[in-house]
């Protein structure tokens, strides 16, 4: 990937955010438009532009950021009654930005997913 996106000014420190969390595998932050009370990007360092293009040598990475996301949900004192852990890939999958990223929602009931029944 040569393009650097706004995760990755975002993890370089370029851009400034709100992080809550930060290692050598992940980073997260708080998102700019939330979504529920509580709405956190947890990224990769590495920028890896979807799911789509994951390898095997990624895997510990990518379990890792569940392992975050479990922390920030205990620190945010929500761990037992409950979060949306999302992961978007692809236009079809309103992806916005071509950089992993796994959208942390808490902050009471989160209601339903809302499929759509036909594509528009």
């Amino acid at each position: 990937m040569s393009e650097e996106t706004i995760f990755t000014k975002i993890i370089n420190g370029t851009i400034p955010s709100k992080t809550v969390y930060h290692d050598d595998l992940v980073t997260a932050f708080l998102d700019i438009a939330p979504k529920a009370e509580h709405h956190i990007l947890i990224v990769t360092n590495k920028p890896i532009p979807s799911v789509a293009h994951v390898e095997a040598e990624d895997e510990q990475m990518l379990g890792h950021l569940f392992i975050v996301a479990r922390k920030i949900a205990e620190d945010l004192g929500v761990n037992e009654s409950g979060y949306r852990l999302i992961v978007n890939v692809g236009k079809d999958g309103c992806q916005e930005v071509p950089h992993i990223h796994m959208h942390l929602l808490a902050g009471g009931y989160l209601g339903g997913f809302g499929f759509p029944h036909d594509k528009i």
